[in-house]
């Protein structure tokens, strides 16, 4: 259930902002009010990938994964 609201919380953030790293995600989500860890939201990024809701990126060869909505 939990992951579920999360799930909605990302999709909006993205839609929002665009392409986000996982650290303002986790930020934002916080800041919301959904209080989670940087794993959850990472384990909900990659089912999110899986499903193909979500693709990520790399920025400038630094190796941090950026999400967007597909």
């Amino acid at each position: 259930m939990e992951s579920n609201i999360i799930e909605g919380e990302i999709i909006k953030l993205l839609e929002k902002h665009g392409a986000l790293p996982l650290s303002f995600m986790t930020r934002f989500l916080n800041e919301r009010g959904i209080h989670c860890t940087r794993q959850k939201v990472e384990r909900t990024l990659r089912q999110l990938v899986e499903r193909e809701v979500v693709e990520f990126f790399y920025i400038n060869n630094n190796r941090r994964r950026h999400y967007r909505l597909r």
